[in-house]
């Protein structure tokens, strides 16, 4: 064997066995965060579900329900207080955002009203359209979605006719919120009126 084929060799050897090594310390390590990770967010998700909800003494399961003429469904967690039907949380979205998808938590009473909400995702502009966190709780004007039922209120922008005040500046994302909103409501009426 030449020297050049047998440095090849070596080189192909050195790199294999350094692939091997890297595989087996990522299985490794994926071992060990997974559960910690699903755990997590799990819990993140239980305490969307009872920040943004009404008071409830069950332990709520997830349904699935596909918006008509959508193929991604959202899930709805029933709440119940002694038995009976109290509301229900929804975790919703919206891919009308100015960067990427909008995750919501959305509370509703047992008549549609909205009892709270929570971004769980979204990638909008900082200072601008990520204020949604906050912006509609505020009472200021027509900001705060709470109490409001989008049955009886028209759940958009002011721009676009609706009775909600816009994020100064992020007209775009305050519409995918509205849209995650009335989504949630949908189904959540859906759910409703199927039981």
């Amino acid at each position: 064997m030449s020297k050049q084929s047998t440095s090849l060799w070596r080189m192909m050897m050195a790199l294999g066995a350094v692939t091997v090594i890297a595989g087996a310390i990522l299985a490794w390590v994926y071992s060990m965060t997974s559960e910690p990770i699903r755990d997590a967010q799990l819990r993140a998700r239980r305490d969307a579900i009872a920040a943004v909800s009404p008071q409830f003494d069950n332990s709520p399961q997830p349904v699935a329900i596909t918006p008509e003429g959508e193929e991604v469904p959202v899930e709805l967690f029933p709440l119940t207080l002694g038995g009976k039907p109290v509301g229900a949380a929804v975790e919703t979205y919206s891919d009308a955002g100015f960067s990427d998808r909008i995750r919501l938590m959305v509370g509703f009473d047992s008549d549609g009203k909205i009892t709270g909400y929570q971004v769980l995702s979204h990638s909008e502009t900082p200072g601008l359209g990520a204020k949604m966190d906050t912006w509609f709780r505020d009472p200021k004007g027509n900001r705060s979605v709470i109490g409001r039922s989008p049955a009886s209120d028209d759940m958009r922008v002011s721009n676009d006719g609706g009775s909600v005040d816009a994020i100064t500046a992020a007209t775009i994302t305050s519409r995918a919120f509205l849209d995650a909103l009335n989504r949630a409501h949908s189904c959540y009426i859906s759910y409703t009126n199927s039981r």
